[in-house]
């Protein structure tokens, strides 16, 4: 058996953590002296505290490692892991987006510049029969994640499609989370629905006012703040219905981002 300090020299934790963990009930004591009132510790306690540390640095909760030493289920233990992973991994793009908004708005104040400028155009859009998947996204970032379901279902049931596709944003205002999206597969005669998928007409658009976004997909952001300008200059239109976006060039068929080409759409009625 060793005292406090000694078990904390031979495993290499601070005294400190090794009484905070007590104090959690994750690794309690093998004993306590009745006359001094010394912990005392095992050696057959160094592998709980080892679980406990790579547990901690994985980013468990202390009630989450206490139900992964209580339980010691390891099936359990695992999917925790994962779901970790994912966790840091979400981070880690996210931080990675952080940066480079960083990059653009220092290009932009180097150049001397506070927004970039496109062009809109207005044209009539036809009615077109689809494939459909839509869903409540946590973010818009989750898009390409629900590109590659509905790609998949579309394979399975050997749907033919026309490859003309396009994404409508149901909400009527910008959301930072659950967003709720909705992607869209032309194709050239009706299917039954295919759960979660479905076959739907989406109506035409008579006047549809449009965007050329090039480069990286941050630029949207300002190709919407430019579209503002533009329909405060043109009153003779109102916003109206969802808005659609069709990427022409994105990353499955351009290495370079700053390539990348994609079309805003908001559809208008004329004001009387």
């Amino acid at each position: 058996m060793f005292k406090i300090g000694e078990f904390s020299k031979l495993t290499q934790v601070s005294v400190r953590m090794l009484r905070y963990y007590d104090e959690n009930g994750l690794l309690k004591p093998a004993t306590v002296d009745a006359d001094t009132g010394y912990r005392m510790y095992a050696v057959d306690q160094i592998p709980r505290l080892n679980k406990i540390i790579y547990l901690r640095d994985s980013g468990f909760s202390v009630a989450e490692i206490f139900e992964a030493l209580e339980y010691s289920d390891t099936q359990k233990t695992l999917a925790q892991l994962d779901q970790k992973l994912n966790v840091i991994k979400q981070n880690i793009e996210d931080e990675k987006e952080k940066l480079n908004k960083i990059k653009i708005a220092k290009q932009q104040l180097s150049d001397g510049k506070q927004t970039m400028h496109y062009n809109t155009s207005i044209k009539s859009v036809p009615g077109y029969q689809v494939i459909s998947l839509r869903r409540i996204l946590p973010d818009y970032y989750h898009e390409g994640e629900l590109w590659k379901e509905l790609s998949t279902y579309l394979k399975q049931y050997q749907i033919h499609t026309n490859e003309e596709t396009f994404s409508i944003y149901h909400d009527t205002d910008y959301r930072e989370q659950d967003v709720d999206v909705e992607l869209c597969v032309q194709v050239d005669k009706e299917y039954d629905d295919i759960f979660p998928c479905v076959y739907r007409y989406v109506e035409p658009v008579e006047f549809m006012a449009c965007t050329m976004v090039y480069g990286e997909f941050s630029n949207i952001a300002n190709a919407y703040q430019t579209f503002a300008s533009w329909l405060e200059k043109n009153d003779q239109y109102t916003m109206a219905g969802s808005s659609r976006q069709i990427v022409h060039r994105g990353p499955w068929n351009e290495e370079n981002p700053d390539a990348y080409l994609t079309e805003i759409q908001i559809p208008l009625i004329r004001n009387k």
